[in-house]
């Protein structure tokens, strides 16, 4: 009996380490998200720009030169749109067209990277001073990094296609 009431005792002590011991799986996602990081990548925790996610969700974003930035578009994959929304590609459409077109090369390698994206890559969108996805992360780092290259292309060809001009600093004027 004093055996028993020992090892219950011991299994009290060694039940919260175990609660405390992360899941495979939020291992493989800290791992995704240091090496990310370490290939230049943003990672963050945001609210979606979606409506029916009310949570935050992993952002990856890739910047663009200061002095070069890029589009403004969004695209979201066709579960979280409406049909009413004019589509891209296959699974894709428009939530926010850019004002000008994107080249025709840019848009071709758009389209092609958007139909190797995983099913839970819900939103690509571009903004001045980013190039971003929005992903529940479903894949490890060495799947992930076969998409950072094409990110890194499509971003370098937006560079310095604004929407809108930007401003320039008083040091900048001439007079």
């Amino acid at each position: 009996m004093t055996w028993l009431i020992i090892l219950f005792g011991i299994m009290l002590v060694i039940s919260p380490v175990m609660w405390l011991k992360p899941s495979p799986r939020q291992r493989r996602v800290v791992g995704l998200r240091n090496q990310a990081m370490k290939a230049g990548v943003v990672v963050k925790l945001e609210k979606p720009p979606l409506h029916d996610i009310k949570t935050a969700m992993p952002v990856y974003r890739w910047r663009y030169p200061q002095h070069r930035p890029g589009p403004d578009f969004m695209l979201v994959r066709d579960d979280h749109a409406s049909q009413a929304l004019k589509p891209l590609s296959h699974g894709w459409r428009w939530r926010k067209e850019p004002l000008r077109p994107l080249p025709d090369a840019e848009e071709a390698r758009l389209k092609a990277l958007l139909s190797r994206l995983p099913l839970d890559a819900l939103v690509v969108e571009s903004g001045a001073y980013t190039l971003a996805m929005w992903w529940w992360e479903s894949q490890d780092f060495a799947r992930f990094s076969t998409y950072i290259g094409e990110f890194e292309a499509i971003r370098d060809g937006l560079a310095g296609r604004p929407d809108q001009p930007m401003p320039t600093s008083l040091g900048d004027r001439q007079e």
